[in-house]
């Protein structure tokens, strides 16, 4: 069975011992996923539609190094600071997800790890053999 495992290299992933993507077989696993450039700085700190269209670019790009891509992603976990941004959230969720549609999962939390954070999204998927 093929087993990946990508570290997360951003400012937040060194000071903790965790991989960004593990993929097992067929399953991908991403850890929390934040709006954060690969240079560790901040994307949209206000805009809560910027910043889920950044967290879903990352996690887009992480599916990519190990052969998956959003249509695999069969479930997703949505952290928020403030459930009231639901509509921009979910507005730029849907313009990443329209056609893939995973089980999904929002949390309203106190906070995130780094301040200025609005949205972190976890993500799993099963890479299915192509026809």
């Amino acid at each position: 069975m093929e087993h990946m495992r990508i570290s997360d290299h951003s400012p937040k992933g060194q000071q903790i011992s965790c991989s960004q993507v593990i993929r097992k077989g067929q399953w991908v696993y991403i850890g929390g996923t934040h709006a954060m450039q690969r240079n560790g700085e901040i994307v949209g700190k206000d805009d809560p539609y910027r910043q889920t269209i950044q967290v879903l670019s990352n996690i887009e790009y992480a599916l990519k190094k190990v052969g998956a891509t959003l249509t695999d992603v069969v479930r997703t976990r949505i952290y928020v600071t403030n459930l009231s941004e639901w509509p921009e959230i979910s507005q730029a969720y849907n313009d990443f997800f329209d056609e893939a549609q995973p089980v999904t999962t929002i949390v309203e939390v106190n906070k995130l790890i780094l301040p200025g954070l609005l949205v972190e999204i976890e993500a799993e998927a099963v890479i299915n053999e192509r026809y």
